[in-house]
């Protein structure tokens, strides 16, 4: 357990110096601790005083829990079958983020030539923002048609019926946000 925590304090302590762009010497003299105790620290093999910790959670702006936590990792890469992806009137919607955003849905959308896919109204108050990337995508939305080719946007209420549609010879991709309007608002 206490080598668990040095060697957790000395990862972090390293990774958060580095992602400050300091060298051991610039975060010592900030810390205000001798340098051969900040190389300890990172080496693993020092037991710090609260004192020395105090010092080094101040100078790094973080909380000593996250000094002697589980170091976190910088990123995870989600591969594409990981991600949420469903068929609709032949058309693919991928989720592009793994996680939910609260209040948007972020999706991909790929329409293969001559596809037609109709939207979900949401609720009252929904804003839906399209792009298109490539093709042309051709969008209906409460009695009015929207051509979009690629780098348009077009933003409408996504609370009444609309569909999309590929007139196009080629596959088109779009991306969709709808920004849900808030319950009970």
């Amino acid at each position: 357990m206490a080598r668990d925590i040095a060697l957790n304090l000395a990862e972090n302590i390293r990774q958060l110096r580095e992602t400050r762009g300091l060298t051991q010497d610039q975060a010592s003299k900030l810390a205000q601790v001798p340098r051969p105790t900040w190389a300890t620290l990172e080496s693993g093999s020092s037991n710090p005083t609260l004192s020395v910790l105090v010092k080094i959670s101040s100078a790094l702006q973080v909380s000593i829990e996250e000094l002697i936590g589980p170091p976190r990792s910088i990123g995870r890469i989600y591969r594409r079958d990981e991600l949420r992806t469903r068929q609709r009137g032949g058309v693919t919607v991928r989720r592009l983020l793994p996680e939910q955003l609260a209040g948007l849905e972020i999706e991909r959308m790929q329409l293969p030539p001559g596809t037609h896919m109709r939207g979900v109204p949401h609720t009252p108050g929904t804003r839906e923002y399209l792009t298109c990337e490539r093709g042309t995508v051709h969008l209906s939305a409460g009695g009015e048609t929207f051509d979009l080719a690629p780098g348009d946007v077009v933003v409408f209420r996504g609370d009444q019926k609309h569909a999309y549609h590929n007139p196009g010879t080629r596959d088109a991709v779009a991306y969709s946000v709808v920004a849900l309007a808030p319950i009970g608002g």
